[in-house]
């Protein structure tokens, strides 16, 4: 129901912004109309009109919002530092923000903020003395443990509700006696242990990283 106008605060496009960012979070992209923005904020969904130019202006300015979480590499520093720092922001972002890797990664939704990134990730490289072949790979190394590791990520989390019945269904179709090790692995996803203290998403990194500055010194 729409709220009464005697309780609703002015709209701005920031207002809007905010708000479809929360409903994203909290459902899904998918779940993001127009519609249920104007639910949320207590208009109609014409009224939004004024403020946004139509759905996918929307979409692009949740986009932004999310990418302005995440810091390019800083020119001040040691390059790997720098890099390391950088990755670490942009993957908090998008654990925050589960529906934003996908979106971040089409084609058709390329954003200045994504732009200046790349940009900036790819002088750094060169900048530390990779050559240009070099840096070719180096960039898409990092760039697909940042953006395809958050994809992993969403695929493999699992609301605590439903864990239970996650754990029984692996036991029939993992069984211990044929897939051991796999089993093991299996649990150690759904269970606690030394092992949840550890950031796969860093270590790899800092693997991907090390292997960079090994090539960096080669003669």
């Amino acid at each position: 129901m729409v709220a009464q106008p005697s309780s609703r605060l002015p709209l701005s496009r920031e207002r809007i912004l905010q708000a479809a960012l929360s409903l994203a979070d909290e459902h899904g992209i998918e779940a993001l109309t127009m519609r249920k923005l104007g639910n949320e904020l207590g208009f109609e969904a014409m009224s939004l009109y004024n403020h946004v130019a139509n759905k996918d202006d929307v979409l692009n300015g949740i986009l932004d919002l999310v990418l302005a979480e995440g810091e390019p590499p800083s020119p001040e520093g040691d390059w790997d530092a720098a890099i390391r720092a950088s990755a670490v922001s942009v993957q908090h972002a998008l654990r925050r923000h589960p529906w934003a890797a996908k979106l971040v990664m089409s084609p058709d939704r390329v954003r200045p903020a994504r732009l200046r990134y790349m940009d900036t990730l790819l002088g750094r490289l060169r900048e530390a003395g990779f050559a240009a072949d070099t840096t070719y790979h180096a960039y898409h190394v990092l760039d697909a443990h940042i953006f395809g590791f958050a994809l992993w990520q969403n695929s493999h989390s699992y609301p605590s509700e439903v864990v239970s019945d996650i754990v029984a269904t692996f036991e029939r179709m993992i069984p211990k006696d044929e897939y051991p090790y796999l089993h093991e692995h299996a649990r150690q996803h759904l269970t606690d242990g030394p092992h949840q203290k550890v950031s796969a998403f860093e270590l790899g990194l800092d693997l991907i990283l090390e292997g960079l500055a090994k090539i960096r010194e080669r003669p």
